[in-house]
């Protein structure tokens, strides 16, 4: 009896001894593991922050991505420009239709302006038709290009307006405004447009999207990628429109450049096309009897129009070789 409760006894006193040792070391271990825990949990935070900043940059990335290719795919869905759009980027405030009555009008009175002058009736017609079909389109792309080149000069004024605006606090909508109201023209025009538009309802990126349709110039292209991606991005925008002022400045310093550098090559493209029609000038008032048979005769009046085809062909290479478009 007595040696049997020794060995109860020594069976009692080992699992208490096994067991107070499992839980001195698990105590130990779990110890080690919260301090180690401790120890990388800075580094683990970190690296999660990491990663964090990793996603929304691949997210700012993939929106801005997208933003560009909406605004190429709305830039290129209308290659067809309408006469009304020309009107509109003149500046012209007409309707097509009256525009279409001034050039028959003028087609009109030019041919028979030659019918007067006794001319045949094929020169007569030819003519009408080159005043009422080129002459006034001519004119509508000089007062087009014309505009486009007064909106370039003062629209890097309109963005530092816009810089400044920003950043002492006022809202984008406020900066608009001011250039609408104090801008010179052409740009105070396609702003106060803008603004009117968004009291009716039509959001900034149509707005926008509106004055590049009037003005495509890659200069407001740029302008209105740059508030596209802001307003769906995010950013400093006083930073970005200030870099964009600095690009278009840079741009019109290069253009101006080019045209100094190319000005002799226009220069003498300006003196070869004039010399043929100079000297006709001059012989026709000198010696008139010895041109009459080039207005008399079927064989001047072929000698006439392929004069007028080849002078037209070099013109136009020469235009192609003086044009640099930038």
């Amino acid at each position: 009896m007595g040696s049997t409760l020794a060995i109860f006894a020594i069976a009692i006193l080992s699992a208490l001894c096994i067991g107070g040792l499992g839980l001195a070391l698990t105590s130990k271990d779990s110890k080690t593991t919260q301090r180690m825990a401790r120890m990388a949990g800075p580094n683990r935070s970190k690296a999660l922050r990491g990663e964090s900043e990793v996603d929304n940059n691949e997210k700012r990335r993939k929106q801005v991505q997208d933003t560009l290719n909406s605004l190429e795919e709305k830039q290129n869905a209308s290659k067809k420009i309408s006469l009304r759009t020309k009107l509109e980027r003149a500046g012209i405030e007409t309707e097509p239709k009256k525009f279409y009555m001034i050039s028959s009008g003028v087609g009109l009175g030019v041919t028979l302006l030659f019918f007067l002058f006794g001319f045949s009736p094929i020169v007569a017609l030819g003519a009408g038709f080159a005043a009422g079909f080129g002459v006034p389109r001519w004119v509508l792309n000089f007062l087009v290009s014309r505009r486009q080149k007064a909106f370039l000069e003062e629209f890097a004024n309109a963005i530092d307006v816009i810089v400044r605006g920003v950043k002492s606090g006022l809202p984008i909508n406020d900066c608009l405004r001011i250039i609408s109201n104090e801008a010179a023209e052409p740009v105070r025009t396609e702003f106060r447009d803008l603004v009117e538009g968004q009291k009716v309802g039509i959001s900034l990126d149509q707005g926008l999207a509106k004055i590049y349709e009037r003005m495509p110039l890659a200069e407001v292209n740029f302008f209105q990628i740059v508030l596209s991606i802001q307003q769906k991005s995010g950013g400093n925008l006083a930073e970005a429109l200030t870099n964009l002022s600095k690009v278009l400045r840079e741009r019109k310093k290069m253009r101006a450049k080019i045209q100094s550098v190319s000005q002799e090559a226009k220069s003498s493209a300006a003196i070869i096309g004039s010399l043929p029609p100079g000297v006709t000038a001059v012989l026709y008032f000198t010696s008139p009897d010895y041109l009459m048979p080039l207005f008399t005769s079927t064989t001047g009046h072929m000698i006439i129009g392929g004069g007028l085809c080849w002078m037209m062909i070099g013109v136009l290479v020469m235009r192609k070789m003086i044009n640099f478009n930038f």
